[in-house]
């Protein structure tokens, strides 16, 4: 008897790379050369057909740099047996560059998932193995009967100052335009399994997601860093979540559209909250049910080093099968500090979906 075919999505992100190479890590390429031959503590390698990244492909606080974007593309450079275009990309919250420079300006040279600077990129969007639609700030992903959505994190034109002169500034953003899209797209393919990818969680979804809850107080009352920086002009109360749509701090527009469409999309991945696979906060973990059903997961870090006492490097792989209406979700920790390097198999998982995955998109 045939084995139902699988496909193999490995969903990471928040390789901060520059922070990490500040400590001699090199979190990106560790990560690639890891699924591929294994790792130098015993992680086993893993097969993988294609990855989604949740970006802050960038490590610094301070605004995107040509020296680091190099970076990133040597340490892509290890892959031996995928290409590079096997993994789709969006931008992060680190990943912005200032209010005075271009949207998405460095994202697009360096990370460039519609291939249009494959000069600095190497990404030739003809090799992609799965079609994709839209622009570099969104677009769809059609991988058989799944479509990705994948929205970048922009800046907040209301806000006076931005990435560079707040550091990250967290607070999530989108614009009008990309919400409105997100939702027609949705409509459009309500009998496919859509998955949603961003930067951040919703509100109130995924650990220390609600407000207020990516800082902790001090002995005196004051807010401070706890998962994110205390930074007064940056919206610090939505610091871990998508809190800007269209100009509107907390609208909930996105939420609104999934309880009142349940079942419409059926898992939303992000990272930006840096932490172990365990952790909790608000009575929340890093897989959780809201808003019309959907699966929130929080899928990061990569990084070590980018608020160390939070970030445990790990990334998951979901494995799809044909004729199957549930995927497995493994959990794969890349150090030994939390857990031992590999298979982290009491993380692991099994996420229903809300029809059969298939091969073809018909």
């Amino acid at each position: 008897m045939t084995e139902p075919r699988q496909l193999r999505l490995w969903a990471q992100g928040d390789a901060h790379v520059g922070r990490d190479l500040q400590f001699g890590r090199t979190s990106l390429s560790d990560a690639l050369s890891q699924s591929e031959f294994g790792g130098d503590l015993g992680g086993p390698s893993f097969e993988w057909d294609f990855a989604v990244n949740v970006g802050d492909y960038c490590g610094y606080r301070d605004l995107p740099s040509d020296a680091e974007g190099e970076e990133i593309i040597k340490q892509f450079g290890v892959l031996k047996n995928h290409r590079r275009e096997q993994i789709y990309s969006l931008s992060g919250n680190h990943d912005r560059n200032g209010l005075h420079q271009p949207d998405g300006a460095w994202f697009q040279k360096w990370i460039d998932p519609m291939g249009e600077n494959t000069k600095f990129s190497g990404i030739d969007r003809a090799h992609y193995p799965f079609p994709i639609e839209g622009t570099w700030e969104r677009y769809a992903i059609h991988a058989g009967n799944i479509v990705i959505l994948m929205l970048s994190d922009v800046n907040e034109k209301t806000h006076k100052k931005g990435r560079g002169e707040l550091e990250g500034n967290p607070g999530g953003v989108v614009t009008q335009e990309t919400f409105e899209w997100w939702k027609d797209q949705v409509s459009k393919h309500r009998d496919k399994i859509v998955v949603t990818a961003h930067h951040y969680v919703l509100k109130e979804t995924t650990f220390a997601s609600g407000l207020w809850e990516g800082m902790r107080k001090d002995p005196e009352g004051n807010w401070i860093q706890d998962y994110h920086r205390y930074i007064e002009e940056g919206s610090p109360a939505g610091a871990s979540f998508l809190c800007w749509v269209g100009g509107r701090f907390d609208s909930g527009q996105f939420e609104r559209f999934l309880d009142d469409n349940p079942g419409a999309v059926d898992m939303w991945f992000a990272g930006h909250t840096h932490s172990n696979p365990d952790d909790r906060k608000g009575g929340r973990g890093c897989f959780e049910r809201a808003y019309g059903n959907t699966m929130f997961m929080n899928i990061c870090a990569l990084t070590r080093y980018m608020v160390p006492d939070k970030a445990i490097p790990h990334s998951w792989l979901l494995t799809f099968t044909e004729g199957s209406d549930r995927v497995r979700a493994q959990c794969y920790m890349h150090t030994d500090e939390y857990r031992p390097q590999g298979w982290y198999d009491e993380a692991e998982r099994w996420i229903d979906l809300t029809t059969e995955f298939r091969f073809d998109n018909a």
